[in-house]
């Protein structure tokens, strides 16, 4: 791992022999009320300044927003602090990624970086930060790293001791209760040329019910069901997931309902790294939303915290009234709508087991102290060499205090092609509140929901 490392904390790899590794003391998670934020970040500033402290993050919506409209800007006097590129990237070296530094080398000048001001936006309610404080002091690793118990809500491990924890803190960070929207995603060829791709999403996350124990979940933490809006070809194509815990006691369900053939059929290979649908093999499917599924494949290596620029406050890309045709260029995205900022994050790699199969013999993952959100990750193939960058460009959500993705993408550096999720044209702002029930999201239901 290149580059200064700004936390001195061990190298620790996954070892765990299926005996479950118990929560911190309480001296440890009284921190979260100390020095630490409520989920485990550094309250602080660092030395220079060039991070702010901790305040709350952007937990009320700033008055040119009102309920129902996508989410405006809330930093619209904003100015670029500088921008970083080809020519004077070696001035930047120590606070970017490696990924950051090819995606410069390779696309320059087109690809830039405008740096801004830091915001420590991200915010949740008062009540998943209490849920971290209880986690922190119960949650628990086990089965050889793929299951967590005594957790619930959100990330279990506000204060981690190795690599496996942060990811798990990703995987079951709070997303909201249930979330309804609509978004497209594109593989736009090496020319800029694309056709996209409209899914209606709508998640209900069971593990992150308020009263709710993980008793009561059935070792799930979301459903979520897909309905193709377009292209006509792909229109009707429904996908029903039900995301588990454990996903090696008791694999991800996922079933999918094709129009043409008008059968709901069981997807059991919808995991690791199977293709994504619809990404022109661009994109694995334990890469949506940046890392899911079991851990299983990798071991997982802390190598401590660093100050990088990474994608964040994305309110250009989120606007409106930007369309894909805005958004989308030949080999990456628009940089001109892009914001970086100077946030610490940790660092996380993870290599491939012996004996494992996958596309990716080794990743690097770069998660966000304020929020558990994986910002950015490299992918390297078999030979060692960095095949694909991606990046999360994330926004603090109004109706509901989240911070989540607007906007992903996965560059494939030979190819020169890539895979972006989260392109808007005009549609409705992200409903948290919609009342779903989970009756909803059972095969039955999507079988008749593909009928109608």
């Amino acid at each position: 791992m290149r580059g200064q490392v700004v936390a001195c904390v061990a190298v620790l790899s996954l070892g765990f022999s299926g005996q479950a590794l118990s929560g911190v003391s309480l001296a440890e998670a009284e921190r979260l009320k100390q020095d630490l934020t409520p989920v485990g970040a550094e309250r602080l500033a660092n030395a220079s300044g060039s991070i702010p402290e901790w305040t709350g993050g952007l937990s009320e919506a700033p008055a040119s927003w009102r309920k129902g409209q996508v989410e405006t800007d809330p930093f619209p006097q904003d100015e670029t602090l500088f921008v970083i590129t080809s020519n004077n990237m070696h001035l930047y070296k120590d606070k970017l990624s490696e990924g950051s530094l090819q995606m410069l080398r390779q696309y320059g000048p087109d690809f830039f970086m405008p740096v801004y001001q830091t915001r420590r936006t991200a915010a949740f309610p008062e009540h998943v930060y209490d849920k971290f404080y209880e986690n922190a002091l119960s949650a628990e690793v086990l089965d050889n790293g793929n299951g967590v118990r005594n957790t619930i809500m959100t990330s279990p491990f506000p204060i981690p001791a190795n690599g496996l924890e942060v990811i798990w803190n990703h995987i079951l960070r709070y997303r909201g209760e249930e979330v309804s929207f609509r978004s497209g995603s594109a593989t736009p060829q090496v020319d800029g040329s694309f056709n996209p791709v409209v899914n209606q999403y709508d998640y209900y996350f069971a593990y992150s019910k308020k009263n709710t124990e993980l008793a009561d979940i059935d070792n799930k933490i979301f459903y979520l069901k897909t309905d193709t809006i377009s292209p006509s070809t792909l229109a009707g194509t429904i996908t029903l997931v039900h995301e588990t815990l454990d996903q090696v006691r008791s694999p991800r369900l996922a079933w999918r309902y094709d129009s043409g053939s008008r059968r709901l059929r069981r997807s059991p290979n919808l995991a690791y790294e199977t293709d994504l649908p619809n990404s022109s093999s661009l994109r694995s499917v334990d890469q949506k939303d940046m890392y899911n599924g079991a851990p299983n494949q990798y071991d997982w290596v802390l190598k401590g915290k660093r100050e990088l620029f990474v994608p964040y406050n994305a309110y250009k890309l989120h606007d409106e009234d930007v369309s894909p045709d805005d958004v989308i260029r030949a080999g990456h995205i628009n940089q001109q709508l892009t914001r970086y900022e100077l946030h610490r994050v940790w660092v996380v790699e993870a290599k491939r087991r012996t004996g494992i199969k996958h596309i990716y013999d080794r990743r690097v993952f770069y998660v966000d102290e304020d929020s558990w959100q994986i910002l950015m990750s490299e992918e390297y193939d078999e030979n060692g060499d960095l095949w694909r960058v991606s990046e999360a460009h994330n926004i603090s959500y109004y109706q509901e205090p989240v911070f989540w993705t607007t906007m992903e993408m996965t560059y494939d550096l030979k190819s020169k092609r890539y895979y972006i999720d989260g392109l808007d044209d005009n549609y409705p702002a992200y409903d948290y509140n919609p009342g779903f029930r989970g009756s909803e999201f059972t095969a039955s239901s999507a079988r008749r929901a593909a009928r109608r």
